[in-house]
């Protein structure tokens, strides 16, 4: 849907800025109401990672129980606002805008512990600090994020993005500014071949791929020279997004916009000098491998069939995992899809499988889907009323239905806001009567734009 001449888009525009200007922030990712009843209790509480789900159960855990123990294990004095590092990397926005001092969230009567995890005993209940001192705790709630396995692709690091072609706008917030820096240089060089990746593991923000891939689509057909650069997407799967309607869609749309699509490899290497990639075949894809501009290389000892191409400009999307000192201890995912890698929580109640005093939260846990800020919003609320119910032997009152939200931006300027969850093949859960989610507007990309940042910082106050 052209967001200049849709007549519905112009309604979209007349009825968002009736209702949705002066709307709450916080509402625009679906509100849910604060209980003010307080706990009496001397527990000792840690809280691992001052990201957004760690921030937001300080500040609702400090107002909720009296007498409580709290601990923030955070070593960062800077909080990144993470969801708009895909504007930095598109050149929309400037990195300042997306950093704010953790100072500013970490509430009153909080222990904030300024060192990094290194490890969790949790049969003893005990983290252990950076330093090899060791925090108890009676109850744990683990925030830590995930972790960029950048090193399982031979010959990449972050340091490398901004330079030699490759761009990655999960490496870091100087990251971003440097990937758009890369796509820069390979505009201004006016033709060349860009390459864009998916990792063959869960990853924050999914659709953050894609985004990158349709915002430099925008760049390139700017430029007035979109025929002079070849774009291609490869992904490990045979899908790119898991809601089924926005997959079809993006591959679509794709199609539509001259990006050849490559299915079942996964990039496995990369030569920067070279301005070489190898990807790894994990699937059969005759196209992939016939095409002319791909040489098939030598077996490896394992059997896996390996090709090799050349790019001007790369996107790295890196396997991600929970964090190292996670999957080495005892509260790592034991068996099923996410075993060895993820939090092994129940994905409604957030509750740890096999430890009842350890809640999780954001993207470290191991889910089908959920690691997005607006999934931090759906899922404070239930860890907050869950831990407070075991704390006094209750069962646990509220689930958690999956709820995510991606403001799909399919070009500078235009977007759709995804929301779905766990139930019905991932069914949509729209938040706004006047928002189509099958549909592109300006009004999805105004709240990415402008609207969802106080949004989340009012999530990370516990106020939302």
């Amino acid at each position: 849907m052209s967001r200049h001449d849709s007549d519905s888009s112009r309604l979209n525009r007349r009825q968002f800025l009736k209702y949705g200007a002066g709307a709450s922030a916080a509402g625009l990712l679906y509100a849910t109401g604060l209980q003010a009843r307080t706990l009496s209790t001397n527990a000792r509480v840690v809280i691992l990672g001052g990201g957004a789900g760690g921030m937001a159960m300080a500040n609702r855990l400090s107002r909720r129980l009296d007498g409580a123990r709290i601990s923030l294990v955070e070593p960062r004095e800077v909080h990144h606002y993470q969801p708009g590092w895909t504007l930095v990397a598109s050149g929309v926005w400037h990195p300042e805008k997306t950093m704010r001092p953790n100072a500013h969230f970490v509430p009153k009567g909080v222990d904030w512990v300024r060192q990094p995890a290194a490890g969790i005993d949790a049969a003893n209940r005990q983290v252990e600090l950076g330093d090899g001192s060791l925090l108890d705790y009676d109850y744990l709630i683990v925030a830590t994020g995930l972790q960029l396995n950048y090193h399982l692709i031979d010959g990449m690091s972050p340091e490398l993005v901004g330079s030699h072609g490759i761009g990655s706008v999960y490496a870091s917030i100087e990251g971003a500014a440097r990937t758009r820096n890369a796509i820069d240089a390979w505009i201004a060089q006016g033709s060349g071949k860009g390459i864009f990746t998916a990792a063959p593991t869960p990853v924050k923000c999914a659709g953050a791929p894609l985004k990158m891939t349709f915002t430099t689509l925008s760049r390139l057909e700017a430029s007035g020279r979109r025929d002079a650069f070849q774009m291609e997407f490869i992904a490990p799967g045979l899908g790119l997004f898991t809601q089924p309607y926005i997959n079809d869609f993006v591959k679509q749309r794709f199609d539509a916009q001259g990006v050849t699509r490559r299915h079942q490899y996964r990039l496995s290497a990369i030569d920067p000098q070279a301005r070489e990639v190898e990807f790894t075949f994990v699937g059969p894809d005759s196209e992939f491998t016939s095409h002319h501009q791909l040489r098939e290389s030598e077996f490896s000892r394992e059997g896996e069939r390996r090709v090799v191409t050349d790019y001007d400009f790369i996107h790295v999307v890196p396997p991600m995992s929970a964090p190292d000192f996670i999957k080495a201890s005892n509260l790592i995912a034991q068996d099923g899809p996410f075993r060895g890698e993820w939090l092994d929580v129940d994905i409604h109640t957030m509750q740890h499988n096999r430890y009842p005093e350890v809640f999780g939260i954001g993207d470290v846990i191991g889910a089908p889907i959920n690691k997005t800020a607006a999934s931090v919003k759906a899922q404070a609320p239930v860890v907050e009323a869950n831990l407070l119910a075991q704390m006094q032997g209750q069962a646990l009152p509220r689930r958690h239905n999956g709820y995510t939200s991606c403001p799909m931006i399919t070009g500078i300027g235009k977007a759709m806001l995804v929301e779905f969850g766990y139930d019905d093949n991932f069914a949509f859960l729209p938040s706004f009567s006047f928002i189509d989610p099958k549909d592109e507007s300006w009004v999805a990309w105004v709240m990415k734009d402008r609207m969802l940042q106080p949004a989340y910082y009012a999530v990370l106050e516990g106020q939302a």
